[in-house]
């Protein structure tokens, strides 16, 4: 059983829901992201999406672009993203985290980084399993071009987690449950991250739906802001995704700021959850 797996199961027999923040890696300093990992588990954080720089997003909004920007102009790639990680995972062994990305820093590191492997992964693979990751959403890699590389992860032991969004239809619900594990991200919204108001009703009639088909726990992201909005989604997913308010708390804040800050939020968030 994945990390992933374990703390979903784990706070079902706890009758809890999973708090999952995002946060651009090396935002908003490149060497901060290890610090404030562990400030998002101080805070409630079950599981952690670091998002990989790329400087050509398509689900990105304004917030998280600006984010990948600063990241990538302080020379933070895919190499150092894994070396974060790595870090964390020197004094933290027990929380999920999960890389949220595009296809074109993944598939340039395993070019760049070329090597035999008897299992037949890719480089990417071999040392995102190494560092310590235990899932990867990729964002353009649609289910049905990608069953070599989740084939690749779970020989790793890591998780390939897919989108859902609104528009999704039941043959790409079907062929997201064929192969996906971990969880799926459900975008609650019709655009971008951190665009528009959040439909709970919208959400609550989406939901079921998905779930006639996917077996693995549900995430819902894109436009949780806030502790009532995150409690009222939390009645019907399995998990809960915050980023872009994280992002804009912690932007331009002082170093000695930005931990203290986000755990704040989140602590706020788990109270919510666990009322």
């Amino acid at each position: 059983m994945s990390r992933i797996a374990a703390t979903f199961t784990q706070l079902k027999a706890q009758g809890r829901k999973a708090l999952i923040p995002f946060v651009t890696a090396g935002f908003p300093y490149a060497d901060i992201t290890p610090a404030l990992m562990h400030a998002f588990v101080a805070g409630g954080a079950d599981v952690i999406e670091l998002g990989v720089p790329f400087s050509d997003p398509s689900a990105d909004g304004p917030v998280i672009q600006k984010a990948g920007d600063k990241a990538l102009a302080a020379g933070v790639g895919l190499v150092q993203v894994l070396a974060m990680v790595r870090a964390f995972r020197q004094t933290n062994d027990s929380t999920p985290v999960v890389l949220m990305g595009y296809a074109n820093p993944v598939e340039r590191y395993s070019q760049k980084h070329r090597r035999a492997d008897p299992s037949g992964a890719s480089a990417f693979v071999q040392d995102a399993a190494a560092a310590g990751v235990d899932g990867v959403l990729v964002v353009d890699y649609p289910p049905e071009e990608c069953e070599a590389f989740a084939a690749e992860l779970k020989a790793h032991q890591l998780d390939l987690i897919f989108l859902l969004a609104p528009t999704s239809t039941i043959n790409r619900m079907q062929q997201v449950a064929r192969i996906a594990s971990g969880y799926v991200y459900y975008v609650s919204l019709k655009g971008v991250t951190g665009s528009g108001a959040l439909d709970t009703d919208a959400v609550e009639a989406m939901l079921p739906r998905i779930r006639q088909h996917v077996s693995v726990p549900v995430g819902v992201g894109f436009g949780i802001r806030d502790a009532t909005t995150a409690r009222t989604i939390s009645r019907v997913a399995d998990a809960v995704v915050i980023g872009s308010r994280i992002i804009e708390l912690i932007d331009e804040l002082p170093r000695d700021r930005v931990a203290a800050t986000a755990e704040t939020f989140l602590r706020e968030i788990r109270t919510a959850l666990d009322s």
